[in-house]
């Protein structure tokens, strides 16, 4: 049984890779501030996504080691964070479906990172832990002038 669900994991894995969505930087930090993250913040989001998912909607890691998947740019863990379809355990703080961390619509996705930062900081994510501790991306030349000194 654990096999078959490994299995389709899979699938659902590479099939998610072949429709694959990257998102583009600029337009993920146009949406992120339009979503209330503050603008200082912008460069640790787009160096964390940048890390976690390569700027992929679709991405998701099934390989943790105690079984729960990581779904959409920001890799949110299922364990905590949503509700995996398959029934498996979760105290989905998020309240959402893990399926809706792969739209397009990122505003869940967002919504969802937004939760986590207040609960537990950066330091919930592992790619901000090991790589954006230090230089971070410039979001300046994503932005018109008007936006930057708002927020």
């Amino acid at each position: 049984m654990k096999v078959l669900w490994l299995l389709g994991l899979l699938v659902s894995w590479l099939s998610s890779l072949a429709s694959a969505r990257q998102v583009g930087r600029c337009s993920l930090a146009r949406q992120l501030y339009r979503y209330g993250v503050p603008y200082g913040e912008l460069p640790d989001w787009l160096c964390l996504v940048e890390g976690e998912s390569s700027f992929n909607s679709k991405a998701i890691n099934p390989s943790n080691v105690d079984g729960s998947v990581d779904w959409g740019l920001f890799q949110i863990n299922d364990r905590y964070w949503c509700k995996p379809a398959d029934g498996r355990p979760s105290t989905d703080l998020c309240r959402l479906p893990c399926r809706l961390l792969l739209s397009d619509d990122i505003r869940y996705s967002i919504a969802c990172a937004k939760y986590i930062r207040r609960q537990q900081g950066f330091s919930a994510w592992v790619a901000w832990n090991n790589r954006c501790q230090g230089i971070k991306p410039n979001v300046n030349h994503c932005f018109r002038r008007r936006y930057r000194n708002s927020g």
